[in-house]
């Protein structure tokens, strides 16, 4: 039987046989000197909303790239990409009790997306380019500008961050129905012809969609009101069907202007809203810690806002982590809410999962009191677990397998 440690397996130990070239280079690799990593990622965020709002200066703090920030509305034409580490206090913690030398935290993939106009839903502007772009993300994040600058002009005038909000979710609702209309027929002949309830479920979903759209309402919003499984329309790659996330840019003096949050935050509920000042989190991006620290104490935030919306981001993609540290490293490894021990395994990788025997959970807070493993076996906070248990945000996981 095999065991796996708390730290990052080696690769090349799953391999059987002589290693080819490329493993022994890989197995090299590993050996060099540690520096900090992200976690890898497939789910992705489309940064999107109207041209001006402050998107590329957010995703150049995000990222700290040099996506152009321009004052032209199709500053950024082809999606910048970008892969953020979630902030999580706990792996330093971890790695402190372990003495490991890196940290890798989860992360998450944000794309800028060039601006959209009003009538991008037939073709306006970008509008193509915008749609296939984020037709091709997991969830989007519009950035809403609640901010006045007369230097940086508004494309429809005076700042309104109602009519921006209702501009962006318009045209996604109008590509959504356009959507519907084109696949109608082709849902509607499968539903009388295929013996699959599946064709069937998916027919009737795309008929409730639809009216939803027509009141006005995205997926994401009305879905449940209206008895609609989002699973069963994935096939159609809808956008008012994902999840959102907003993102006021707001001016520096109105981070903590309760009334104005509570306000905008109405706006959009029950998606998750984040309030920021791009330029204020594009400055913090380019400062070492300390000085970061002091400014935001300054400023009278407790962390950057983008520490805020990293999160939100990956709550939206309904994201979960379950932590793992030793010698080598402290890491975050990202599974999707709801997942088994063997799911979780399986993402360190595929022979952990198909030779899951058991796994030793602890939670992270129960650790920490502990002060040791050792400890928390001793006082029973150690749980061994078998193939049916559900991954907790913050377990802290010893997989034992046999391939």
């Amino acid at each position: 039987m095999t065991r796996l440690s708390r730290c990052v397996p080696d690769p090349a130990k799953a391999a059987r046989g002589r290693p080819s070239a490329t493993a022994r280079a890989r197995r090299r690799a590993w050996r060099r000197p540690l520096g900090p990593r992200l976690a890898g990622v497939s789910l992705s965020i489309g940064i999107v909303g109207l041209p001006n709002v402050g998107k590329s200066t957010l995703f150049n703090a995000l990222t700290r790239a040099s996506a152009v920030a321009s004052n032209y509305p199709f500053a950024t034409i082809e999606p910048n990409v970008g892969i953020v580490g979630i902030p999580d206090a706990r792996l330093e913690a971890l790695a402190g009790l372990y003495d490991s030398a890196r940290i890798v935290p989860a992360a998450v993939r944000f794309v800028d997306i060039a601006g959209l106009v009003r009538g991008a839903s037939q073709g306006q502007g970008l509008g193509n380019q915008f749609l296939a772009h984020i037709r091709e993300t997991d969830a989007i994040c519009q950035v809403v500008r609640v901010f006045s600058d007369p230097d940086v002009s508004h494309v429809d005038g005076a700042v309104s961050p109602e009519r921006d909000i209702e501009t962006v979710a318009t045209e996604l609702i109008l590509a959504d129905l356009q959507t519907l209309e084109k696949t109608a027929p082709r849902l509607a002949k499968e539903a009388k012809f295929a013996q699959d309830p599946a064709r069937h479920r998916v027919a009737d979903a795309a008929v409730k969609a639809e009216q939803v759209l027509d009141a006005g309402s995205t997926l994401s919003a009305g879905a449940v009101a209206a008895g609609i499984d989002l699973a069963d329309l994935r096939e159609l790659q809808l956008l008012t069907a994902k999840p959102f996330v907003y993102a006021f840019n707001v001016d520096e003096a109105e981070l903590d202007d309760k009334a104005l949050r509570e306000r905008l935050a109405s706006l959009v509920a029950p998606a998750e809203s984040v309030f920021l000042d791009a330029k204020t989190e594009a400055e913090l991006a380019e400062l070492p810690e300390d000085e970061a620290a002091e400014l935001l104490a300054g400023l009278g935030l407790g962390e950057p806002g983008l520490a805020q919306l990293a999160r939100a981001g990956f709550a939206a993609l309904g994201l979960s982590t379950f932590l793992t540290a030793g010698p080598k490293e402290a890491r975050a490894w990202t599974i999707p809410a709801g997942a088994t021990a063997p799911e979780a395994a399986g993402v360190i990788h595929t022979d952990f999962q198909r030779g899951f025997i058991k796994a030793e959970v602890v939670s992270f807070d129960d650790l920490m009191a502990a002060g040791s493993i050792a400890a928390a076996r001793a006082a029973g906070k150690a749980r061994i677990e078998g193939r049916d248990y559900v991954m907790r945000d913050g377990d802290v996981v010893e997989f034992r397998f046999n391939v």
